[in-house]
């Protein structure tokens, strides 16, 4: 078994308030979650233009780990409305 995490950490364009912070990350992690990952708000939940996602994923092939976490890192990169400043990945297999 594989498993792989991701931890994005992101800046929000013109937003002034917790609740449009909320309005935006919704629905990306949504969104993520349709690659079959589970996703969530996971840092930075007071500040209103910072926050950090974070993505994981289990498989049986390592191969499989990485496409679906790059896929899920092109998702939110591409998003205009926000720009993603680090991504922390990390893959752990049988041999860890």
């Amino acid at each position: 078994m594989y498993l792989g995490a991701l931890e994005l950490d992101i800046l929000l364009g013109d937003v002034r308030s917790l609740k449009e912070k909320r309005s935006v990350i919704k629905p990306i992690v949504a969104e993520l979650k349709r690659f079959g990952v589970s996703a969530a708000e996971t840092g930075e939940q007071d500040r209103y233009r910072r926050t950090m996602v974070g993505v994981a994923i289990a498989s049986s092939g390592a191969t499989h780990v990485h496409e679906v976490l790059d896929n899920c890192e092109r998702l939110v990169a591409r998003r205009p409305e926000i720009q993603l400043l680090a991504v922390r990945r990390r893959i752990f297999g049988p041999e860890d």
